[in-house]
């Protein structure tokens, strides 16, 4: 009796010390579903069917993208936080979603950090200061000091509150000394007609987005928003360089699983993640698309967003922006 006792404890141990080896060696074996809180045809969303295009004859499992807009982003990030945590439901995460909607939102219906596991940063894009081709600036110096000249007097357009291009004016105002007045719209599609038009002056701007406006010469760039010039557009100098030290706000995306996604599973989606942003044909698309590719690990994405949490808490703070 004792023999087998402990003969079915052995056993019982073994199962249970093979069943992480198991999950790394069965996943994935149904479909894959990656969450993006916006609508298609943004950034986020090319970058899920970029991902989705390139795992499933990989993987030989279908990759499904999921479009649940709304709230900033925050609902689709909610389904994935509420999600089982094993690694078949993905969001496509973003600056918002998990750094600044911490600060702007009085309710969040998640937490950034707790309710996810980082598995990697895949790409991220400068945002870029545009001006109606009729302002007397031609250079960042000179629009600061025609903001001084005329304090309140200059308009900058967002697609909305608390989005990044909204923050990045606000952080703008607070490290040029000026104020320029926040005119928010409900989506991009709304504040550009009325920049072209000269309604208002300037407006940061997603790179992707501002780019066909730009080489058409509808828009002035006066500036990108990274620490380094965008490989998509190398001729437009940074804020940084133009005398706003540490001037950065990027648009960054990256791929997040809900929290308590075991280990191996994070480290095997990792590891297929920077085989795909390193193949030359997405790298191509991608510069194309204005967006430069990430590569890294889980630990480097949550530095990553720690440091962001921080950066623009205290950007949210100051500009006294909120977000219903």
């Amino acid at each position: 009796m004792r023999i087998s006792r402990l003969a079915g404890a052995m056993l019982a141990l073994s199962s249970a010390l093979a069943l992480p080896l198991a999950h790394a060696d069965t996943f994935p074996s149904k479909p894959i579903r990656i969450v993006v809180g916006f609508p298609t045809g943004g950034a986020p969303d090319t970058l899920a069917r970029i991902v989705s295009e390139k795992i499933s004859p990989s993987w030989n499992q279908p990759v499904i993208v999921d479009n649940k807009p709304g709230a900033g982003g925050n609902i689709g990030a909610e389904a994935v936080a509420r999600s089982a945590p094993d690694g078949y439901t993905l969001a496509l995460g973003t600056v918002g979603t998990h750094s600044i909607n911490g600060a702007l939102y009085s309710k969040m219906p998640y937490d950034m950090v707790k309710d996810f596991t980082p598995v990697m940063l895949v790409a991220s894009t400068p945002n870029v200061l545009v001006v109606h081709t009729g302002v007397q600036a031609k250079t960042t110096a000179e629009l600061i000091a025609l903001a001084k000249a005329k304090p309140g007097g200059l308009t900058f357009g967002t697609p909305g509150v608390g989005t990044s291009p909204h923050v990045a004016g606000e952080m703008f105002n607070s490290m040029a000394g000026v104020k320029i007045t926040h005119v928010p719209y409900k989506g991009r599609a709304m504040a550009i007609p009325d920049l072209l038009g000269g309604h208002i002056t300037m407006m940061f701007d997603n790179l992707p987005s501002a780019l066909p406006v730009i080489k058409e010469g509808k828009l002035r760039a006066l500036g990108v928003t990274s620490l380094k010039r965008s490989q998509s557009a190398p001729d437009i100098p940074t804020l940084a360089e133009q005398g706003l030290a540490g001037f950065e706000a990027d648009s960054w995306f990256a791929i997040f699983a809900p929290a308590n996604t075991p280990k191996d599973v994070i480290a095997k989606l990792n590891t297929e993640l920077n085989r795909i942003f390193t193949l030359p044909d997405v790298q191509a698309k991608l510069k194309t698309l204005g967006l430069d590719p990430v590569l890294g690990t889980p630990e480097a994405l949550a530095a990553h967003q720690k440091k962001e949490i921080a950066k623009w808490a205290k950007v949210v703070k100051e500009s006294g922006a909120k977000a219903e």
